[in-house]
C-alpha cells in the first residue's frame, strides 16, 4: 500500500489515502480540507507494481493552493518518489505533462493498463470557469517506475 508521494522539484510531501469510483465512475477526489493531501486509487495497481497506478489531489480549495497546485509545472525527467508500506519507495520518471478539457477526457489514455510499472497524478486544471467556479478539465502527469530504494516484501 502506498503511503506517502513526494515531489521534490515542486516541493510536494504529501500522505496518500485510498481513494475509489463514484457511482458514475468517476475517480473520487481526497477530503478537500486537508490541503495536503494527495489520494491513491486502492483498486488499481500499486505505484511500482506492473499496470498503471492513479494518485489525485486538488490543485487548491477555499483556504488556498493544495497539494498539486504545481503540479502543471512538473517537467519532463523530474522524479515522483511513492513510499509503501513495505518500505520501498517506487521512484518514477515524468514522461509528460498534459492538459485537458473535461469535455475531451482521454479516458483510456491515462487510465488503461500497462505492460510495465507506470504511474499518473492528476489534479484539476486546463482553465478556470468564473461562472460555474469550476474547473474546466485537468492536469495529467504521466511517468514511469525507474528505480525502487528501500526494502520490498512480499513482491
Amino acid at each position: 500500500t502506498p503511503t506517502r508521494v513526494r515531489i521534490p522539484s515542486i516541493n510536494v510531501n504529501a500522505p496518500l489515502t485510498p481513494l475509489s469510483l463514484s457511482s458514475s465512475g468517476q475517480l473520487t477526489a481526497p477530503p478537500e480540507q486537508n490541503r495536503n493531501l494527495a489520494g491513491w486509487y486502492g483498486n488499481g495497481a500499486t505505484p511500482g507494481e506492473i499496470g498503471t497506478a492513479v494518485i489525485a489531489g486538488h490543485v487548491d480549495n477555499n483556504q488556498g493552493p493544495a497539494v498539486f497546485y504545481s503540479l502543471g509545472a512538473l517537467k519532463p525527467g523530474a522524479e515522483v518518489d511513492v513510499d509503501r508500506t513495505d518500505g520501498a519507495t517506487a521512484v518514477f520518471t515524468v514522461d509528460a505533462v498534459e492538459a485537458y478539457d473535461a469535455r475531451a477526457f482521454p479516458s483510456d489514455k491515462v487510465y488503461d493498463d500497462s505492460a510495465r510499472a507506470e504511474l499518473r497524478v492528476i489534479t484539476c486544471g486546463a482553465g478556470f470557469d468564473k461562472r460555474d467556479y469550476q474547473y474546466m478539465g485537468n492536469v495529467v502527469v504521466f511517468a514511469h517506475l525507474t528505480a525502487a530504494r528501500g526494502q520490498a516484501t512480499g513482491q
